[in-house]
């Protein structure tokens, strides 16, 4: 399962690369505003700032909602670097977006998926990644986990090359759910991440093994 973080932070990014566990960075206009950058120009470069870390797979999002406005943002933003994958909102123009751009070659992630109709939808289109969002469906009592898991069981019965991008991850038993069910791609915020490398019993073990040496070289 590859890991990618969900931020627009370039500060995470680089600690999440220097971990050695980076795949991927996922972006929306929402955490590009948190890092208080704005306007076009702006905007780009930051993408690009983000494209200079990591290796590949830098989802970047477009604002539009009509079929002509997205196409024209996503091959702007595709021209910003290789490692940009235009994310498109699940709705019938995003589905014609991807279908239109998948045909051009270029990487989509059809964002905001909330059902396995949608997701069959992406895929059938050519996105290259579909992200159903986990923490949202359990905010509302539904199962997330149970929609990636439908999903992965569909995509496999037919074979789809869309991966399956488990989005919205919460905490690290998500993590480890996703990894359990096999989904191709995990994004979260880092922390998530680095809470997997947590356990008392480290921290325990960790300390007696530094006290121990340390009574050795008194």
């Amino acid at each position: 399962m590859k890991f990618f973080i969900d931020t627009a932070n370039l500060a995470e990014i680089q600690e999440a690369h220097a971990l050695g566990i980076l795949d991927g960075v996922t972006t929306n206009p929402s955490l590009i505003a948190k890092e208080g950058i704005h306007g076009e120009e702006a905007i780009r470069n930051h993408y690009k700032a983000i494209c200079d870390i990591v290796h590949d797979n830098v989802s970047a999002e477009v604002i539009a909602t009509d079929l002509k406005g997205m196409i024209k943002e996503a091959e702007e933003l595709a021209k910003i670097d290789d490692k940009i994958v235009v994310k498109i909102p699940m709705i019938q123009e995003g589905v014609k977006a991807i279908k239109y751009l998948s045909s051009e070659g270029l990487n989509t992630n059809c964002t905001l998926v909330f059902t396995a109709g949608q997701a069959l939808l992406a895929a059938k289109a050519g996105a290259t990644y579909v992200s159903p969002f986990i923490g949202r469906l359990d905010d509302v009592a539904s199962d997330g986990l149970a929609l990636i898991e439908q999903i992965v069981h569909i995509f496999h019965q037919y074979n789809f090359t869309t991966a399956v991008l488990a989005a919205s991850v919460r905490h690290p038993m998500h993590l480890i759910q996703c990894a359990e069910i096999g989904v191709d791609v995990a994004t979260c915020p880092l922390k998530v991440i680095t809470d997997l490398l947590h356990h008392p019993l480290t921290d325990k073990g960790l300390a007696k093994f530094l006290s121990d040496h340390k009574g050795t070289h008194a």
